[in-house]
């Protein structure tokens, strides 16, 4: 890549692998292991794969060549903005996916995976091991409890604090959370049916568990790749229904 990417006032350390134009700004430090791929955009200040934050792990001093922990991958084409921090994996990759955004002072911490097509607002915090699915967008200053799963093309409203797994394409707020329908513009986006629509619709504003429906899911839909993904990690239903609609 074009060491012109890279400010020199940057820190990437031993064990740190760029791949082709990838730039990096002033003050960033990136610390091995870390993968960064094609394309990525990492802000002033960003702060990437430091140890992760657990009391039996052991904070290594990766920037003398001391490597420890899983590593960081930073996906094609994200972008980590300003001052955001992202921990080193202790078992698995902490991983950004593909096109996704990180914003300013944002958290991610250790063995996070996060999705493709995926936002992540400023002033976000995410606990460890957490599951966000892809084309999520999580509003500002929420906070997700660490090991909770966040199905795919939902909603976080601002300043949400997510102490329960969120189901495909929901959108829920409010302290504490709860359910508030359908985020429709992924839905659309997506391409998934009226017909799928209005299931996922149905089972959210009656208050039933998706997990118990899954098996009327057609796999010929787009919609069953993301519930099947639901299904294999989720340990608890939505948050508490407060009003879903339908598209029709």
């Amino acid at each position: 890549m074009s060491t012109s990417q890279v400010s020199p006032l940057a820190y990437v350390g031993p064990g740190v692998e760029l791949g082709s134009n990838v730039a990096i700004g002033p003050g960033a430090v990136v610390l091995g292991p870390a993968v960064v791929e094609d394309g990525a955009w990492i802000g002033p200040g960003a702060q990437i794969g430091a140890p992760p934050e657990m009391s039996d792990k052991r904070q290594n001093t990766a920037w003398t060549g001391d490597l420890e922990h899983a590593g960081v991958r930073v996906g094609r084409n994200a972008v980590i903005r300003e001052n955001a921090v992202i921990h080193q994996g202790s078992y698995r990759e902490t991983t950004i996916g593909a096109e996704s955004w990180i914003l300013a002072g944002a958290y991610i911490a250790h063995d996070v995976l996060v999705g493709e097509n995926t936002t992540v607002s400023a002033g976000v915090s995410i606990g460890g091991h957490c599951l966000i699915g892809p084309r999520v967008n999580i509003g500002m200053n929420a906070s997700i409890h660490q090991r909770r799963v966040i199905g795919a093309g939902s909603m976080i409203g601002m300043g949400t604090p997510v102490t329960r797994d969120v189901p495909p394409y929901a959108k829920v707020f409010g302290s504490p959370v709860r359910l508030h329908g359908l985020n429709l513009i992924a839905l659309k986006r997506r391409g998934i049916t009226d017909l799928d629509i209005n299931f996922l619709a149905g089972c959210y504003s009656a208050g039933e568990s998706l997990l118990a429906r899954l098996e009327e899911v057609s796999e010929e839909s787009l919609l069953f790749a993301d519930t099947n993904w639901w299904s294999e990690h989720a340990v608890s239903d939505a948050p508490h229904t407060s009003t879903a609609r339908s598209a029709t």
